[in-house]
């Protein structure tokens, strides 16, 4: 994790939200001793009426036809 500084924060504000947003973590320093950190946000959640959606959309699956491609994928005498 890099270290900026305040006024490098300050004066090139713009940059430094780059490389956050670029993936970055960074420590903000006053005086040499770290005051914060500044890191990119997670991504956000789907809302469930979008998986909802989705799920519809999903074709149906054979439960016999998937149990015989998993067991013929497996090696039973491990």
């Amino acid at each position: 994790m890099e270290n900026i500084s305040v006024r490098e924060l300050r004066n090139s504000g713009g940059r430094v939200l780059q490389r956050v947003a670029n993936g970055e973590t960074l420590t903000v320093t006053l005086d040499g001793e770290p005051i914060a950190e500044l890191r990119p946000l997670g991504r956000r959640g789907v809302r469930a009426s979008e998986l909802l959606r989705r799920w519809k959309l999903l074709p149906p699956i054979d439960a016999s036809a998937f149990r015989a491609h998993v067991d013929a994928a497996i090696d039973m005498t491990l």
